[in-house]
């Protein structure tokens, strides 16, 4: 039989307001954050950039360590992050629909004229996910779930 694992994990923002949770499914998270699929205070806080996180084995601890940190001063939060990731790194850069978040005004570059004839794609969820389609059918899939179980319409 195959173990779960569960993550507790710390977000921030470029400004680094702090946001922790709990699932399982580390990368799926993240994306959907980064993604802004679930609206809430990490999609309006712009809170996009994973800087801390465990794993165990056990739902309720991990349950147990969100409460506890959550309850924590953002003195004690900084510690703890600082305590594995002084340098504030994106800990999700290079996972799968994790493009990299931004760092503020991007520089903007002269588009190729032989580009106008591609076809866009202005969609910034399959812009992140770059070549990884499945994951972004997946996360849409969990969005429609999520929506459809607290009865929001489509």
């Amino acid at each position: 039989m195959r173990m779960k694992t569960f993550y507790v994990y710390i977000l921030a923002s470029k400004s680094r307001t702090l946001y922790t949770g709990v699932t399982n499914n580390l990368e799926r998270r993240v994306a959907e954050h980064r993604l802004k699929l679930i609206p809430g205070f990490t999609a309006r806080y712009n809170i996009n950039r994973l800087v801390y996180y465990e794993a165990g084995g056990n739902i309720e601890s991990m349950i147990a360590r969100e409460k506890q940190i959550k309850a924590w001063g953002r003195t004690k939060k900084i510690a703890l992050i600082e305590s594995m990731n002084r340098d504030w790194k994106d800990l999700s850069d290079g996972w799968p629909g994790s493009a990299p978040a931004k760092t503020g005004r991007e520089k903007r570059t002269v588009r190729d004229s032989s580009a106008t004839n591609r076809p866009r794609n202005d969609s910034p969820a399959l812009s992140a996910l770059g070549r990884h389609p499945v994951l972004l059918v997946v996360i849409l899939c969990h969005r429609l779930s999520f929506r459809a179980q607290r009865g929001i319409p489509l």
